[in-house]
């Protein structure tokens, strides 16, 4: 029994859509609609099929989309000497705003990119922050960590979210994010932000984020194998739900076969200056076997050189302790700040700040390879999401939809025309010209 298609049944857009094209290819309706279905039909069977479909797996995803540096705008918060700056702009990032406040790290900044970063991000306006991509924030991490918790209480003093001049910072960005809505949010933080409070920090922060509608990745990562150093710090990349779904084929990155050694950083001649005291070697000694007939573990660090060194950390700068390299026939010394440089992943940067600022300055920042190494796994994440919204291409426009208010215009812009011919009656044509038709193969 054949079945009855009735124009009526169709929404009033699409039943305009169609009689203003039938009038257009002086067709009947039936015909405009049956060439229609036709060319749909040929287009689909012609078409091949699209390189990332059936792409939906992280490893997929990953493996397809890996390699591509897509361009990107970031903004960095709490930036510090800028590894994160370092790191995503390897990965063909574009940094649009910066936000530090302290001045030291203020000049080291602006040495190294040419830019003096704004000032506290609490006096600055989310209104007055560019558009951008992806947020990008190491918030202050000391009110979370092992040594800042304990030092806080040990004093008395309020630690976590109860830390009013710190702890609050990472609502700022809570903040930021519900004015501008980026794609994606990329912080960072100490290992111990989960365990903080019996966890009710880390609770905090993730139910925030999701709130906020964003899809939380989380994961705890040590930097030794991109750096010499063992430093674990937990990474989180968060996606806009409402831009790429709950589904999101995002995973953190493997890390590289080939490990560096701490020997590989080292300067060849560091001044004398950088050799520990006679007074401050014994007192180091003196410390460590207290400790150990304890049975605690404190006391300073001689790493293997082959392999990797302790944490470096803001306080290196006080005596060293926890990276002493041995020297033959005297004493210990601690690391120059070029060699910080190169231990953190920056290279042969110019130092242009005091020894003691340098040292406070490499150990508080990011490891950049790190940095890249996860923005790497963002990127394919965004090359994946505009290859399935747009059909592998770039658009400056997305198609219309019927239903849409573009196409509404479309469809009344030919009605109106359509009215307008037949107003002026039909149309002679000149030998040799021919109407215009749309061809059905």
């Amino acid at each position: 029994m054949a079945e009855t298609f009735l124009l009526r049944d169709l929404p009033p857009e699409l039943q305009d859509w169609i009689r203003s094209g039938a009038t257009e290819r002086r067709e009947s309706q039936q015909e405009f609609v049956k060439g229609a279905l036709y060319e749909i039909r040929t287009r689909r069977l012609s078409d091949p099929e699209l390189p990332f479909d059936g792409i939906n797996s992280a490893e997929s995803v990953a493996r397809q989309f890996g390699g591509i540096r897509l361009p990107f705008s970031f903004i960095d918060l709490f930036a510090g000497i800028g590894g994160f700056r370092v790191g995503l702009e390897g990965v063909g990032g574009r940094c649009l705003f910066t936000s530090e406040w302290d001045r030291w790290s203020q000049k080291t900044y602006r040495a190294w990119f040419g830019e003096l970063p704004h000032g506290d991000i609490m006096a600055i306006k989310p209104e007055d922050i560019p558009d951008h991509d992806v947020l990008a924030a190491g918030f202050p991490c000391q009110p979370f960590s092992i040594a800042g918790v304990s030092k806080k209480r040990s004093l008395g003093k309020p630690d976590g979210f109860d830390c009013e001049k710190q702890g609050n910072l990472f609502f700022r960005i809570a903040d930021i994010v519900e004015v501008k809505r980026p794609p994606v949010l990329f912080l960072e933080n100490v290992k111990n932000l989960k365990s903080h409070d019996q966890g009710r920090t880390w609770a905090v922060i993730k139910d925030t984020l999701q709130t906020l509608d964003y899809v939380v990745f989380d994961k705890i990562i040590d930097a030794r194998h991109w750096v010499p150093q063992h430093r674990e710090r937990i990474y989180l990349v968060c996606f806009d739900k409402q831009m790429f779904g709950s589904n999101i084929p995002f995973s953190f990155p493997d890390p590289p076969e080939a490990s560096p050694k701490l020997a590989d950083i080292l300067e060849k001649t560091p001044e004398a200056r950088y050799t520990l005291t006679d007074h401050l070697w014994e007192y180091l000694q003196a410390y460590a076997r207290k400790h150990q007939a304890k049975g605690n573990g404190f006391g300073f660090g001689l790493p293997d050189l082959a392999g990797v060194s302790r944490t470096l950390s803001a306080r290196y700068f006080k005596d060293g302790s926890e990276i002493l390299i041995r020297q033959k026939g005297k004493n210990p010394r601690r690391l120059t700040p070029l060699e910080c440089s190169r231990l953190m992943g920056f290279g042969d940067r110019e130092v242009v700040v005091s020894d003691t600022q340098a040292y406070r300055q490499f150990g508080n920042a990011v490891v950049p390879g790190v940095i890249s190494a996860i923005g790497s796994q963002i990127n394919a994440v965004l090359a994946w999401h505009l290859a399935k919204k747009t059909g592998d291409c770039l658009v400056k426009e997305s198609r219309p939809t019927y239903g849409s208010a573009k196409a509404k215009s479309l469809i009344k812009e030919s009605e109106v025309a359509t009215r307008a011919r037949r107003a002026r009656g039909p149309r002679s044509h000149k030998a040799g010209q021919r109407t215009t038709q749309v061809r059905l193969r």
